[in-house]
This record gives C-alpha cells, structure tokens and sequence, in this order.
C-alpha cells in the first residue's frame, strides 16, 4: 500500500472513531437529562399521591374549610393533567408544568396554614405523619430539581462546545431547559391567622 492511502484510512479510522465516542458520550448525556426528569416527575407524583389522603385527615376535622379543601384537590388534580415528555421538554412545556406544581405548592401551604386553628387536628398522628412526609417530599423534589438542573447544565455545555457541537448540531441534540425559581419565590410567604 502506499504511504498516502494508509495516512487516508487511519484518518478515516481516527474521525470515525471520534464520531462513535461522540455520539455515544451525547446520547449518554441526554438519557441522563431524561432519567434525571423521571426522578423530578416520581417525585411530584409521589406528593400528588399524598394529597389526598392529607385532604381527608384534615376533613375529618375542618369540614368548614371546604373551599380550602377544594382548592387543594383542584390543584392537585391540574398539576396531574400537565405532563412533559423527557424527549419533548420544551422551555414552554416545563414552564406550564412547573406553574401547575407551584399551585399545588400554594394550595398546600394554606391548608397547612389553616391547621393551626385547629389543636386536636395538630396532635393527630395520622396528620402528623402525612406532613412530615409531605415536608420530605418537597425536599426531595427540591434535590430531583438540582440534581435535574445539574445533569441538563451538562448535557447543555456538552452540545454547545467545540467540537461536540458539530456532532450535536447534525444529530439533533437540542438544548434542554432548567427549572427556575417561580415569579414572586423571592417573598416569604405570609401566613396570618
């Protein structure tokens, strides 16, 4: 063989096997944005999951506080409409979603609010158990949206340098949104009674 035609064909080996590894590294990243999204959705589910029967608990002793109740269960019941597809999260689509969640966020802290009129209802075990599971669920779903913004932060940065993004932009990879603070997150909430 001549000289010129093995330089050729390990050229060719070197830019195919960049190529490989490239995709693969890029493919990996991006199911890891979308593994890190079911772990932020388990965790919404599972805090949807707790809802009601926190709504009955507090039924049983704030029956009056129906509209309460109802706001709680009507959020609930939106935030589980709006879903988000990992291979479909679009900034606008994780925006409604997470809009959906801070409803139920907010609906949640005035029935927790409203608990402290009632002394019998604060000692109950049941309640107490369910919030303290509630409280652990909102801190989980606080790490699933780190860890979500962290693994999308590398994901972005992997499509967006040189020279993957060569690679990204002829394959498709998009740029993934992050979870931001919602409008007004800046204020305490105030609760008054």
């Amino acid at each position: 063989m001549k000289k010129s035609t093995i330089i050729i064909l390990v050229v060719v080996a070197v830019v195919a096997v960049w190529v490989v590894t490239g995709y693969n590294g890029l493919v990996k990243a991006d199911e890891a944005v979308s593994n890190a999204w079911s772990n932020v959705e388990n965790q919404y589910q599972r805090r949807a999951d707790l809802i009601p029967n926190l709504v009955n608990t507090v039924k049983g002793y704030a029956s009056h506080e129906k509209e309460t109740l109802d706001a709680v269960i009507s959020a609930r019941t939106r935030a589980t409409q709006v879903t988000v597809d990992a291979d479909n999260l679009t900034p606008e689509k994780l925006l409604e979603y997470q809009k959906a969640q801070g409803e139920v966020g907010a609906a949640l802290g005035r029935l927790l609010a409203i608990t402290e009129a009632y002394p019998d209802l604060k000692a109950n075990q049941n309640f107490l158990e369910l919030q303290a599971q509630l409280e652990g669920t909102e801190n989980r779903i606080s790490v699933e949206r780190r860890n979500f913004n962290d693994v999308a932060k590398n994901y972005n940065t992997s499509i967006r340098t040189f020279p993957r993004n060569l690679l990204a932009g002829m394959f498709g990879f998009d740029k993934r949104p992050y979870f931001e603070a919602q409008e007004g997150a800046e204020q305490a909430p105030v609760v008054q009674f």
